[in-house]
């Protein structure tokens, strides 16, 4: 049965727990989310110990999963069997241990909770076996996040932890963080852990807990090139040239293309209020101005130019484009051209 995430999580703490669980996909997060919830509460403590048992794909073949899945629970109503890193199962993938697979999905055992956390991969869901997984197991297929979707998602889960989030300090995040969704919930439970009194999450918090310097990340350099501010964007440049590890050019180009794409869309706009100009960036009406002040400095040939030259650097960066060059000197460059 295909399920969403928030309906699996709905079930689970409702004490509905089904016999086979398929966890696919390209976002890890929510995978660990609903397996680790079963891990720790389809038990009791002191069943553990004979009764939650942990595989690892690449330690086992199916006829082992299922020889686990097949066994008695020893002093406990269930058992529960998880298999960690699914997708490097030697036979999964195979016609022999599908067919292994096959005649236990359509009886499972009724002691047993079998969970498959299939990261980073899918099953063909056309051909039979990825039919049988669909029909007899609970089915979830995870996705990353869309990147224009992060702030809200960022903001959603602060709420439901009970705290707020200054914009500023939400778009910083999301900017140095992206759409790691474990690193994320996990830099956010830093700075709940250490500020429990606090209420709101601001920019000073996650420069104190975080590691995020307020004064030197990219979101700092966009502004800068926004109001053509040439002496703070050298200096910062010169911090991201020492600091290369955790400011790459490839990413610093890659977030001046977004910026530029968008600001080309507010030069497109015929609607040119706030709230148009949010709704039609995805952004939080925040922000809006900004990008209004920035069309102000950039015309549209200007940023018609800067996405040029941004182009240019990238493939410069990535060694498609002649002329060598070191990281640092195409990020001159290419800040040189912008505003010049």
């Amino acid at each position: 049965m295909v399920k969403k995430t928030e309906e699996v999580i709905s079930d689970l703490k409702a004490g509905k727990y089904a016999p086979i669980y398929f966890l696919q996909g390209e976002e890890s997060y929510y995978i660990d989310q609903i397996s680790d919830y079963i891990e720790e509460n389809a038990l009791q403590e002191a069943e553990k110990s004979f009764n939650l048992i942990v595989l690892y794909g690449k330690d086992v073949k199916v006829k082992d999963i299922l020889g686990n899945a097949r066994r008695f629970p020893m002093m406990a109503e269930k058992q529960v069997v998880i298999v960690r890193e699914a997708q490097e199962i030697a036979d999964l993938g195979k016609e022999e241990g599908q067919q292994q697979l096959t005649p236990y999905l359509n009886t499972p055992s009724p002691t047993t909770i079998l969970v498959f956390c299939h990261k980073h991969k899918t099953v063909d869901r056309r051909k039979s076996f990825g039919k049988e997984l669909e029909k007899s197991s609970v089915f979830v297929t995870t996705e990353k996040i869309k990147d224009h979707k992060m702030a809200d998602w960022l903001d959603s889960y602060i709420k439901a932890r009970g705290v707020s989030m200054d914009p500023a300090a939400n778009r910083m995040m999301v900017e140095y963080i992206g759409n790691n969704l474990e690193r994320m919930t996990n830099e956010v439970n830093k700075i709940l852990l250490n500020d429990k009194e606090g209420k709101v999450i601001t920019v000073e918090m996650i420069e104190k807990y975080v590691g995020i310097s307020k004064e030197f990340n990219s979101f700092e350099l966009q502004n800068a090139l926004m109001a053509r501010n040439t002496e703070k964007a050298f200096r910062l440049l010169q911090y991201f040239d020492a600091n290369q590890k955790n400011f790459p050019p490839v990413m610093m180009i890659t977030q001046l293309f977004t910026f530029f794409a968008k600001l080309l869309l507010v030069h497109q706009s015929a609607d040119k209020s706030k709230n148009a100009i949010a709704t039609l960036l995805k952004i939080n009406p925040y922000f809006a101005n900004d990008y209004l002040n920035a069309a102000k400095n950039f015309s549209l040939p200007q940023t018609v130019r800067a996405i040029e030259y941004i182009r240019n650097a990238d493939m410069r960066s990535k060694g498609v484009e002649a002329g060598a060059m070191a990281p640092g000197e195409i990020m001159r460059e290419l800040v040189i051209k912008i505003l010049h």
